[in-house]
């Protein structure tokens, strides 16, 4: 196939950009912060969090349910 500098590019970019989001998920999950400077920092509502996190844990096991 022919592959030209700005299709690499675009594609490193794109896989640079999902990595750093992941590991700014990580971070927050860490140490608490949700910001990169104290000046933008809100808290993290952590009931809002919960709630979320059982909306997409419901939605994935209906999706593709475990067969035991």
């Amino acid at each position: 196939t022919n592959t030209n500098l700005f299709a690499i590019m675009v594609h490193v970019l794109g896989e640079s950009i999902r990595h750093a989001g992941h590991a700014d998920i990580l971070r927050e999950g860490l140490d608490g912060r949700t910001g990169l400077r104290p000046e933008h920092e809100k808290p993290i509502d952590e009931e809002t969090r919960a709630g979320y996190r059982a909306k997409i844990e419901q939605a994935a096991r209906s999706a593709a349910p475990i067969k035991a």
